[in-house]
């Protein structure tokens, strides 16, 4: 592989599926087997992976500025699912997607980088809402910069890794703000800081936890 950004786990199949950045492929690698791998998806810049609760396998790229969807055992180019109207900031464009979410209601949340906002787009839909940030680049409440991870709680609220701004924001549905639940206290080395938050995810139990690229570690977080 060269430059992988992302890896789910496929539990129907046992196997991982692994966003082969800079071979423009996603790959397909048996849990039980190392030798057993395929390609499913190829020529895609892909950025960030995530599966619905059907095991459809959606896959944003950074390139075309869109997500695609692929069902499962569906084969050839998928379906555009976000995006694809060119690199933009209108409610059907994105600009540099990158991590990715699909809640249980099949809405597809999608960290668009580079216009510093979180977009949710409802299932079949031509175009998003913005549901973070969107406000340009800036670390006020209603702000985010170069958003990156993104996750979605069983109440709906959004957990958002606002990358520049060292912090991970939580805004609840249909918020015009969001609020400080971990960090804000600028870059730097200690337990209450970042260093470029990246990736986020939850355990059963509810705790949070934080991928910190900078200081090359893992931040777990009891979050209320």
């Amino acid at each position: 592989m060269h430059g992988p950004r992302d890896v789910i786990v496929d539990q129907e199949t046992n196997s991982l599926i692994i966003a082969d950045r800079e071979n423009r492929r996603v790959m397909r690698r048996s849990r039980q087997n190392n030798t057993n791998e395929e390609v499913v998806i190829s020529n895609i810049d892909c950025s960030r992976l995530t599966m619905d609760k059907d095991g459809s396998l959606f896959v944003s790229d950074y390139v075309k500025n869109e997500v695609r969807r692929w069902k499962r055992g569906e084969k050839g180019k998928g379906t555009i699912v976000a995006g694809g109207n060119g690199k933009g900031d209108q409610l059907n464009q994105l600009n540099w997607p990158t991590f990715i979410f699909v809640d249980d209601d099949y809405s597809l949340y999608v960290s668009d980088y580079e216009n510093h906002r979180v977009m949710k787009w409802v299932k079949d839909s031509k175009e998003g809402i913005v549901v973070a940030g969107g406000n340009a680049e800036g670390n006020s409440l209603r702000q985010l910069s170069s958003p990156t991870g993104v996750i979605v709680d069983q109440l709906g609220q959004i957990y958002v890794a606002d990358f520049e701004n060292n912090r991970v924001m939580r805004w609840c549905q249909g918020a015009k703000e969001g609020m400080i639940v971990v960090d804000g206290n600028g870059e730097g080395q200690q337990a209450n800081q970042f260093g470029d938050p990246v990736g986020l995810s939850f355990d059963r139990q509810g705790n949070l936890y934080v991928a910190d690229c900078k200081n090359n570690r893992i931040q777990k977080f009891d979050i209320e």
